[in-house]
């Protein structure tokens, strides 16, 4: 995983809350685990409270602004994962497999140290169903170039179920596509700010330009008139669990 997370972590977690629904589903897929290791744990978004959980995590400024009340967490990355084989009862990593340098290897550490369950939140890069791609489709090529397609984690880590994730309307959880029914928070740069891809995708100010204009004039109201009145939604997010 790049370090990128030392300048992206400066505000992450004020504006990454995780969110309790996606929370409950993650604490729902690991099951019975007492133990868990969290790879790519960030600020601590997800680690369930009523389990004993190990995190690791490069990045010093992310480690910084993990709570106190955070689980233990060990500097270190994916791909080199310091611990006993069989270690854990089950292990999981939110939205950080994109980031790592060797993917396979990384997911090949977590089942090697995890006696269960490996439940992963990720994203399909084959999903093209959000509006945000017609003003920044660079985004979608971005996807396309750092997620692993779907069918490679079974091919990694054995037999898995791959499930949608709801992103609700009102998502506390600032990542990409959590603001899919309040467009202007992309036209704010702090929010954008928290979020990896638009760090990696670089100038996108024309983009948010006719995003702009089209939010004024009412035509992105009048074209995504189907989404007002949703609750959640299929954004893309998708739950690896391992069987």
């Amino acid at each position: 995983m790049s370090t990128r997370y030392d300048t992206i972590g400066l505000n992450y977690a004020d504006l990454r809350k995780p969110d309790p629904r996606i929370g409950k589903i993650i604490a729902e897929a690991l099951g019975p685990a007492k133990t868990v290791l969290n790879v790519g744990a960030g600020a601590g978004s997800y680690e369930p409270v009523d389990r004993q959980v190990t995190a690791i995590e490069p990045s010093d400024e992310m480690i910084k602004q993990r709570p106190v009340s955070a689980a233990s967490v060990i500097q270190g990355y994916a791909e080199d994962l310091p611990f006993a084989d069989n270690m854990f009862d089950a292990s999981m990593a939110v939205l950080t497999v994109h980031h790592w340098n060797d993917q396979k290897k990384g997911l090949n550490e977590m089942r090697r140290v995890t006696r269960g369950r490996i439940v992963i939140l990720t994203y399909d890069p084959s999903f093209r169903d959000f509006w945000l791609l017609d003003y920044i489709p660079e985004l979608a090529a971005l996807d396309d170039g750092k997620m692993p397609p779907m069918g490679e984690y079974e091919r990694w880590l054995g037999p898995v179920e791959i499930a949608p994730v709801p992103i609700p309307h009102d998502c506390t959880d600032g990542f990409l596509s959590a603001y899919w029914r309040r467009p202007a928070a992309y036209l704010d740069p702090k929010v954008r700010a928290a979020m990896s891809s638009f760090w990696a995708v670089g100038d996108v100010s024309d983009g948010l330009g006719r995003l702009e204009a089209d939010l004024a004039s009412g035509i992105w109201a009048q074209q995504q008139s189907h989404l007002i009145g949703q609750d959640s939604r299929d954004c893309g997010y998708r739950l690896v669990t391992t069987l």
